[in-house]
């Protein structure tokens, strides 16, 4: 819900501020709470407003502010028509939030780009609130070559709200058979841990189970993402967290894929990996683990068409944001079983792989969110 508080000098006529109001906020076509100047329930919607209506508002937003902070840590948007010396009222407050170290942003412009950017915040906001309620697993530690991945999970709390549980490898040895069977049981075992630790999903040091019961996890991810739990491979926490971001964005946890190739002339990409979540493909094939040759590998088949491609740093320092188009599929022999040729828009992104990436798995999803990305990332 969308919440919209007024602030108002005393020196302007009141019946006339009312009605370049509701012809304001009509021309927004918004589905939105007004709540005036009661600020009672300020912090509680998914975007509050704050509608800036006249100039001279600047000192009683001063003597809110100490309540509003305590009522919320969301950057202050502050909404104006430019009318009734609004915009210059707003420049002020902003600048004075500045000074004491606060976020804000003044919404203002068409009505058309205001409505956009209302919408577009209000996504954002939803998706963090999913975020915030998060416990995500990690059963075994990373894989010992995610060298470049280690994570703080103090600092995952304090800045997604996501709460990180440290959970043992489970050792399915005794109650898992070889082949495709097994990977069931596997799934089984998994969605089991899942509930019983009350988890949204996890990250799995998958390798390990290639040696203690002959068999992988890739089946089990694809089946468990499809469900709607979070499901990374080899532990790899920062891969985790992106698909966390992924799926509270778009709804599919993401496909988890390290590139294969990579064209830094003409920003083609080939990503490949042996699982990807069931509810991203319009079909499958079962094939073994690609570097084992043993278990259950996933050869999924996207619908070709918009994608971005995206990765958060270990310590949330920083992201990888790149839209592009799945151009085809490829099933060589000598590569992890789904395998994905991706040209990015801007070919010049593609440097980024080679001079300055962040680990080697990227989330890929499907259409192109760069600017909703960019603004769920940006007060994080």
């Amino acid at each position: 819900m969308i919440a919209i508080y007024t602030l108002t000098s005393e020196l302007h006529n009141v019946q006339a501020i009312d009605a370049a109001t509701r012809s304001f906020l009509d021309s927004l076509h918004l589905d939105h709470q007004f709540c005036g100047s009661d600020y009672s329930t300020y912090g509680r919607h998914t975007l509050d407003l704050i509608y800036v209506r006249t100039g001279g508002t600047e000192g009683l937003f001063q003597r809110l502010m100490p309540e509003l902070e305590h009522r919320s840590n969301r950057p202050f948007r502050l909404l104006t028509s430019g009318t009734s010396n609004s915009l210059a009222a707003s420049m002020e407050i902003l600048s004075f939030l500045r000074q004491h170290g606060l976020q804000g942003e003044i919404l203002h412009g068409s009505a058309d780009y205001i409505s956009a950017r209302i919408r577009l915040l209000a996504q954002a906001e939803a998706a963090r609130r999913q975020l915030r309620s998060l416990r995500l697993g990690i059963i075994g530690h990373p894989s010992d070559w995610l060298i470049a991945s280690d994570v703080d999970a103090r600092v995952v709390r304090q800045r997604l709200g996501i709460e990180l549980i440290a959970l043992p490898l489970p050792m399915f040895k005794n109650e898992v058979d070889g082949g495709t069977e097994g990977a069931m049981k596997i799934y089984e075992a998994l969605k089991e841990m899942v509930a019983r630790h009350s988890l949204h999903g996890f990250t799995l040091r998958c390798f390990d189970l290639l040696t203690a019961i002959h068999n992988t996890g890739c089946l089990a991810l694809a089946k468990l993402n499809a469900e709607g739990i979070i499901a990374g491979c080899e532990g790899d926490v920062p891969a985790m967290l992106s698909m966390a971001v992924t799926k509270a964005v778009t709804g599919v946890s993401g496909f988890q894929a390290n590139p294969a190739h990579i064209n830094p002339e003409t920003g083609e990409l080939l990503f490949a990996h042996c699982t990807i979540p069931l509810n991203m493909v319009e079909r499958y094939e079962l094939d073994t683990h690609y570097e084992s040759g043993i278990g259950v590998g996933i050869r999924g088949f996207m619908h070709p068409g918009p994608v971005t491609i995206f990765k958060l740093a270990p310590d949330l320092s920083r992201h990888f944001i790149a839209e592009g188009e799945l151009v085809r599929h490829q099933a060589q022999p000598n590569l992890c079983r789904t395998q994905q040729v991706i040209q990015l828009a801007d070919s010049s992104q593609a440097r980024y792989f080679l001079t300055d990436p962040i680990g080697n798995h990227h989330i890929i999803m499907p259409g192109h969110h760069q600017v909703l990305l960019g603004t769920l990332l940006a007060d994080i």
